[in-house]
């Protein structure tokens, strides 16, 4: 059934990023749902246009708007064409620590000056539709102050049995976390000043299909097509860095909980991963499963940790689940082996994409 607003017309939602991994997954999913989809994108990221393409073959009405986050006219221009927008997700970014210490300037205007607009386009949209921004646990730093214990194959946490909550505090490191760190403040506080309706995740590690990773980011797509492409693995550290996996659907369905709860969400940043449930090492622990899955020892070559690497972060999920009522559904073990499968049925694809 078409989700419908009071006056009984479908409703409709922008999806800021929506030709990208995680915008092209939460795009389908909206379709789904019944709701007229209006993508915008630049187009600018490897795979975005066959992400785009294998979108406009799903069933339902979907529109495509080539635009840049960077420029007002253009964003403005899309909600002037589209006054009765529902629901935005923002998830155009610039998405790499690496490539924001090589050119700060192109990372601030698309996640800091990018996210301003969209958020000023909304606030002189009529229908002020709700707002979830996509924000990263970048902002809080490298965590040098939780304690944190090594063991033979990852980092724990000292004290934090269920993780990090919102409650941590923000500590911008790298170029990267800083555009989208002040992105992430921009979006609680125009719902402060002007009741903007929106809502702020701080996404940890997410993975799943139509992901091209690349060594810069993506890290479990990336490991899972080097190794069914034979491309070689660099490990940035001693490899038991540790994270909490989060599987894309599980992210979208997140995204429409706290929209359907926005008289709770609205204003709020929620921690949104894999959870304490959902953890591994980035190769001490991935490694071995990895290898069960092709069969074979992989060789990796080992590099200096990368500014920013945290070596522990996990979500603290329970203000997700008592706010919205959602927690992970698919274990990491089986969304592992589904991407795993999706990387082999999709070699061809992946290889005119990544070379």
């Amino acid at each position: 059934m078409n989700p419908r607003t009071a006056n009984g017309s479908i409703k409709k939602a922008l999806v800021v990023g929506g030709a990208g991994f995680i915008g092209c997954n939460a795009a389908a999913r909206l379709l789904q749902e019944g709701y007229q989809v209006v993508v915008l994108d630049n187009l600018s990221r490897k795979g975005t246009s066959d992400n785009l393409h294998w979108l406009q073959e799903q069933p339902g009405d979907i529109t495509f708007v080539q635009a840049d986050v960077r420029h007002f006219d253009q964003v403005q221009k899309v909600f002037k064409a589209n006054p009765d927008f529902d629901l935005v997700l923002h998830l155009a970014a610039q998405v790499a620590v690496t490539t924001s210490v090589s050119n700060p300037r192109e990372d601030f205007e698309t996640n800091a000056l990018g996210a301003f607009n969209v958020l000023e386009a909304i606030r002189f949209s009529p229908n002020e539709p709700t707002l979830i921004y996509s924000s990263t646990n970048k902002v809080y730093g490298g965590l040098e102050r939780i304690g944190v214990e090594e063991r033979e194959t990852r980092y724990v946490f000292k004290d934090l049995a269920l993780g990090i909550n919102e409650d941590c505090p923000l500590d911008f490191h790298t170029p990267y976390g800083c555009s989208k760190g002040a992105a992430d403040q921009y979006v609680r506080d125009y719902a402060r000043i002007y009741g903007l309706r929106t809502v702020t995740f701080r996404q940890s590690c997410i993975y799943g299909p139509r992901q091209f990773g690349v060594e810069d980011q993506g890290w479990v797509a990336w490991f899972v097509i080097a190794c069914q492409l034979n491309k070689p693995i660099t490990i940035y550290g001693n490899g038991k860095q540790v994270r909490d996996a989060l599987n894309v659907a599980d992210l979208v369905e997140a995204y429409l909980a706290a929209a359907r709860h926005i008289d709770v969400t609205a204003g709020k940043a929620y921690n949104i991963g894999g959870g304490p449930n959902n953890t591994l090492s980035v190769w001490a622990e991935f490694g071995p499963l990895l290898e069960s899955l092709c069969g074979r020892k992989i060789p990796v070559q080992h590099a200096d940790w990368r500014p920013g690497d945290q070596e522990v972060f996990i979500c603290d999920i329970s203000s997700a689940k008592k706010d919205f009522g959602w927690e992970p559904r698919i274990s990491l073990q089986e969304g592992v082996k589904q991407l795993y499968r999706w990387v082999e049925d999709n070699q061809d694809l992946i290889k005119k994409i990544l070379g």
